[in-house]
């Protein structure tokens, strides 16, 4: 049940991951946790499966973020290989194939300084989604699905900070973060129960995962870099 928002202009992209994750099973903040397999991506690390959420490697300009996705068909958990090999394999130009994928459902978030785009996987088949010029969000469905309560509610508010400044004739800045942070803090005043709600407490619609952090991400031609900022409490923004 995570969630991204993501701004894309011509070779640049910046964006908001929020993970939401069982809080007792075990991972490892940002950091570089693959130097044989993966050298120097960083990203943060599951520690059961070995794999990645979120994945960037500075050099090559790629980051991947992965969300679960509800299967079409049921696959038996005795036969389903770990999603997180997804977002390394992305970030080191080897994404998923089109053939059948042993794996549950996903939205994979793949972006580069020469695009953007969701490869999605429901069980059936894998769809590529390309991520236009603006603002949009990703959660369990489709990109800006409004089928998601969350993206009906705020999609129109992320796009609307950037767009009154665009329409001022204001240039791309460094405090596009600070922006979507408090809008994120604002988005908190809900319940995390709620359908609507960004910070999220997923217990209560069968699912034992909570919002547990947030990063940032920038990608241009020049650099690309991420930072995380871990809740304090799961499902809190307090």
């Amino acid at each position: 049940m995570c969630t991204v928002v993501i701004d894309v202009a011509d070779g640049a992209a910046r964006l908001l991951a929020v993970r939401d994750e069982d809080p007792q099973r075990p991972w490892d903040d940002l950091g570089e946790w693959w130097p044989d397999s993966y050298p120097g991506v960083i990203g943060i690390r599951d520690r059961r499966a070995g794999g990645a959420w979120l994945a960037l490697d500075p050099r090559g300009g790629r980051l991947a973020v992965l969300l679960n996705r509800a299967d079409v068909v049921d696959l038996p958990e005795e036969r389903a290989l770990s999603r997180g090999s997804l977002a390394l394999e992305s970030v080191a130009g080897r994404p998923p194939g089109d053939g059948p994928l042993p794996m549950h459902g996903f939205n994979l978030l793949e972006v580069g300084r020469d695009g953007s785009r969701v490869l999605s996987w429901d069980g059936v088949a894998l769809r590529e989604t390309p991520v236009p010029r603006g603002v949009h969000m990703i959660a369990h469905d489709d990109l800006d699905d409004a089928r998601t309560a969350r993206i009906e509610e705020w999609l129109p508010r992320f796009a609307e900070i950037e767009r009154e400044l665009a329409n001022a004739g204001a240039e791309p800045d460094a405090e596009w973060a600070e922006r979507w942070i408090a809008l994120l803090a604002e988005s908190a005043h809900l319940s995390p129960e709620d359908d609507r709600a960004i910070i999220r407490d997923n217990n209560a619609h069968g699912y034992p995962t909570m919002s547990l952090l947030y990063c940032t991400a920038e990608l241009s031609t020049e650099s690309a870099e991420v930072r995380s900022h871990v809740l304090p409490t799961p499902g809190s923004w307090t």
